[in-house]
């Protein structure tokens, strides 16, 4: 199996249809690793035009995208989620004020209002969902979160974790560190299967949110494929750093060792914002 990424506002069904949510760079890498495996997926994003300029034309039946915003409800297509099994969530925006935060892209509409709409709109046929979050959902009131909590996106990102939980859908929750490596928004599909990280390649994953530190964009992306194979990840929540040292790779008993011995004994999802 080859160890292959993408990153975007990515939702990913399979058929095994996966549903890929975003294009944000881990998405862009989520993608580019399922198109790699050939398995077959769905691209949910505002603009298609913008697949087609990253990944190149690809076999309809192996990949569609889909033009809808989670942002509004009304702009989610039911009939999106047809023979999905598992949706991969990478949505996501800046947490200080930006351009990225044109046209109502705050953290509340991305990271609260469009998690809920998703999820409200998914059927309960979805084997799985893989929610990329971040470190320090759980402590945005204490330093040094709460600076990054400025403008609330560890809080609604908290709240959109809090509803998944709540939801009755499988869920997996990966909670990155700082995500280093990119951007790959201007390179092709070719580009994007040949990155790597660097040195940055062992990975640390813990729950409980203690982790402080930096992850790699492609192994947050692996995390992702990895965890929708292994039964136990279901109904956890991850938190994942990366660093120098050789790491798993795209082995599947690597990851699972990994998540194996990160499983604490103890509820993934602790107190609720509701």
């Amino acid at each position: 199996m080859s160890c292959d990424f993408v990153y975007w506002f990515i939702h990913i069904l399979v058929q095994p249809l996966s549903l890929s949510l975003s294009l944000s760079l881990s998405g862009q890498l989520v993608v580019a690793s399922l198109l790699s495996r050939g398995i077959q997926s769905r691209l949910l994003l505002r603009d298609p035009s913008k697949a087609v300029s990253l990944f190149g034309q690809q076999n309809d039946h192996t990949f569609q995208v889909w033009k809808g915003d989670t942002r509004n409800p009304n702009d989610i297509d039911q009939a999106m989620f047809e023979g999905v099994t598992h949706v991969i969530c990478c949505t996501g925006t800046t947490a200080f004020p930006s351009r990225r935060w044109d046209g109502d892209n705050t953290p509340e509409k991305v990271d609260w209002e469009g998690i809920r709409n998703l999820v409200n709109m998914m059927p309960r046929s979805v084997k799985r969902l893989i929610l990329v979050s971040s470190v320090g959902v759980t402590k945005y009131n204490e330093l040094p979160w709460s600076i990054m909590n400025l403008f609330g996106v560890l809080k609604y990102k908290k709240m959109g974790e809090d509803f998944v939980c709540n939801s009755g859908i499988p869920y997996t929750i990966i909670r990155p560190g700082r995500l280093t490596d990119g951007p790959y928004t201007s390179y092709d599909l070719n580009t994007l299967l040949k990155a790597t990280a660097g040195e940055r390649r062992a990975v640390i994953l813990d729950q409980g949110d203690n982790l402080v530190g930096e992850v790699s964009r492609l192994v947050v992306a692996e995390a992702c494929i990895q965890a929708m194979d292994i039964e136990f990840t279901e109904g956890q929540i991850y938190e994942i750093n990366s660093v120098k040292g050789e790491g798993p790779g795209c082995d599947p008993v690597k990851w699972r060792d990994l998540f194996k011995a990160a499983q604490a004994n103890k509820p993934s999802c602790t107190s609720s914002l509701f």
